[in-house]
């Protein structure tokens, strides 16, 4: 009995150690800044690290064990890990303060409020009933879909009537990308930032009260081995439309399936160079991706803005047949809360335009390269 409890004990032991050494690892890797897709994508499941390393620790702090220099250090190791991952995802939670103020506008106070509806539709997913059900019901002033071909173009073309601004790119490679609009579109057009075979979405919709409020909309490819060997051309994209709103005062949004999380390094390198606002901040994950495994989630799907909107509502949506969850964003035009929402955001430095050129630099070689 003695020895079967003995070798139970040394198999816990070898769990603890190769989970929570594992989870040390992933910790590590996304700091080298590397852009390699087997290392940012550990930047994803953050949530599911610190369940790794809560685990491992209780598991090391439970199980008898002789004390050591290595065994101090493996607990070390794992309290500083699991710090600094919760570190990370700490402002994606409900405890910490939120960055986007709350609407003090009417709901109904159309004429000063935009909403947007992303949604990454599966190319392969032919059940367009659930979509066109979410539209139907929380009406939206623009449509965004993603991973959309010349079917799903077909089936939501019956919102036109009431989506009559229109600016369409169906694709059959999974990065095809429609936009539906109530209010008028200014100079929208498709444009190919980088990749020739990704879209993206830009131009102005005019809000009812005459604003015209800048679009981005975006969707470049993840860092996986079947779609990108690296992330740089996801970075790239992200900073040259960074870069561009930079340079802009009128009130913006950028939105859609960014193959990235919120609390990455690039993601948070966008936010500073463009001055924009992140509404999930102080409210929750929402996690978008997978929809299918709910241990496997984290957020894909995005809604940035300057600090012209405060929100209204922000709403994940249900399952629509997709590997992603819609959301759905109302947002509130109150210019005059501008500077006290500026006061959250964080200014670029010499270094983060520095690194933001050498990133984009990096995507370009990619392409010019053929990497895949």
């Amino acid at each position: 009995m003695a020895t079967i409890s003995s070798v139970l004990l040394t198999v816990g032991h070898w769990v603890v150690w190769v989970v929570g050494g594992a989870a040390i690892l992933v910790t590590l890797l996304p700091i080298l800044r590397q852009t390699a897709w087997w290392i940012r994508i550990c930047d994803f499941p953050r949530l599911q690290i610190v369940a790794g390393l809560g685990l491992s620790l209780a598991a090391a702090l439970a199980l008898p064990t002789a004390r050591s220099f290595g065994a101090d250090l493996f607990l070390a190791s794992l309290v500083a890990a699991l710090v600094y991952q919760i570190s990370r995802i700490w402002p994606y939670t409900p405890l910490h303060r939120i960055q986007v103020a709350q609407a003090s506008r009417p709901d109904d106070d159309d004429d000063h409020h935009i909403s947007l509806m992303v949604a990454n539709v599966l190319m392969y997913n032919r059940d367009a009933s659930r979509l066109l059900g979410h539209i139907r019901h929380y009406h939206p002033d623009i449509v965004l879909a993603v991973e959309t071909d010349d079917w799903w173009l077909s089936q939501l073309k019956r919102i036109e009537t009431e989506f009559p601004y229109t600016c369409h790119a169906p694709l059959p490679n999974t990065y095809g990308m429609l936009v539906f609009s109530r209010l008028p579109l200014r100079e929208p057009q498709i444009r190919y930032i980088l990749d020739p075979e990704i879209p993206s979405f830009h131009g102005c919709a005019v809000l009812p009260n005459g604003v015209p409020v800048n679009l981005h909309f975006l969707h470049p490819k993840p860092p996986a081995p079947q779609e990108s060997k690296n992330s740089a051309r996801r970075d790239a994209e992200l900073l040259v439309v960074g870069r561009v709103i930079e340079k802009r005062d009128g009130p913006t949004i950028v939105a859609g399936d960014l193959n990235d999380v919120a609390w990455s390094h690039t993601s948070e390198l966008f936010r500073r160079l463009s001055r924009l606002l992140d509404p999930r901040i102080g409210r929750g994950l929402l996690p978008t991706f997978h929809a299918d495994y709910k241990l496997l989630r984290w957020p894909l799907d995005h809604v940035f803005h300057s600090a012209h909107f405060r929100l209204q509502r922000l709403v994940r949506l249900t399952h629509i047949g997709s590997d992603h969850f819609p959301i759905y964003i109302r947002l509130s035009y109150e210019p005059s809360g501008w500077q006290e929402q500026e006061l959250e955001l964080e200014d670029a430095d010499a270094d983060d335009h520095e690194e933001a050129e050498e990133k984009i630099e990096e995507g370009v070689e990619d392409v010019a390269n053929g990497e895949q």
